[in-house]
């Protein structure tokens, strides 16, 4: 009997330390969202504040009792902020179906081709990886220069069009496919190219739609080559409109108005990784794992 209520306590113990721990851990991660939510909480708030409440706030105040929507005309209204979006769309949409293009191959072939080099050349390729961005900026730039494409979205989409981590992250899934299917499918007579569209892309698509994602923010995202490649107005992006907005817009003191800007520019992104935010880390952890 003794034993019994001995066994009794240890197993209370044990769940009040669980319990315990459970809540540290809510408690934690309770307070980094708070950490984490706050600036775009703030953001917000901001946008909704006229020009004249927000100069009056000598200390900074959490919530408003007027709010208004005027800051979101007015960011409209100070630049081309509709064309921005739309060529924003244009290239996001070119550049990342022409990227799938470059790198579902550029995958297959390092991971189902054999030929003489192969581990040598996927070496190199990978080595890619280390060089700095502002050397390989500054080596588009001289190249797209030359070739007279400044101010084109030619220009702006060209030096994106390929990705080694992408290619590498692909190759890595690819890779998890079965060797007997692909032999399987090449007796009965099977091509590689309708093995890598009709076996291949099916099975991969959650790793595919993961980097389509990623990559629609990352060109969402671009600001340093569309504003080194781009000085007319006619091809900028979001990004640059802010700039603009902050320059020759309604100047850098309308701090309400330029937060509606960065909010109208931040919500389609934010949408989109709300929806598909559990398919980007399935397709992640998918391109991460062999076996």
């Amino acid at each position: 009997m003794e034993k019994k209520l001995d066994f009794d306590r240890i197993e209370r113990r044990a769940a009040a330390r669980k319990k315990a721990f459970h809540g540290a851990d809510y408690l934690f991660l309770a307070v980094w969202a708070v950490i984490v939510l706050f600036p775009f909480y703030w953001m917000l708030l901001t946008s909704l504040k006229s020009y004249s409440a927000y100069n009056a706030e000598y200390i900074p105040r959490f919530f408003t009792a007027s709010p208004t929507l005027q800051n979101y005309f007015d960011a409209f209204s100070a630049v081309s902020l509709g064309r921005y979006f739309l060529n924003t769309i244009l290239f996001t949409a070119v550049t990342t179906a022409m990227m799938m293009l470059v790198i579902i191959p550029a995958a297959f072939a390092f991971a189902r081709l054999d030929f003489p080099g192969k581990q040598i050349a996927f070496t190199l390729f990978l080595s890619l990886m280390m060089i700095p961005n502002e050397l390989v900026v500054i080596t588009n730039f001289v190249t797209i220069t030359n070739l007279h494409l400044r101010n084109t979205f030619t220009g702006l989409i060209l030096p994106s069009v390929t990705s080694v981590f992408y290619i590498y992250l692909l190759k890595e899934n690819f890779e998890q496919i079965p060797d007997e299917l692909y032999k399987a499918a090449r007796v009965d007579g099977t091509t590689d190219f309708q093995y890598l569209l009709q076996v291949m892309i099916p099975i991969c698509k959650p790793t595919l739609t993961t980097i389509t994602i990623l990559k629609v923010i990352e060109c969402w995202n671009s600001y340093v080559w569309p504003r080194l490649i781009t000085d007319n107005p006619q091809y900028y992006l979001v990004s640059n409109g802010i700039q603009e907005i902050r320059e020759n817009g309604f100047g850098r003191e309308n701090i309400p108005a330029m937060m509606a800007a960065v909010v109208v520019i931040s919500v389609p992104l934010i949408a989109l990784f709300l929806i598909f935010h559990k398919k980007v880390m399935a397709g992640v952890s998918r391109g991460g794992l062999k076996g």
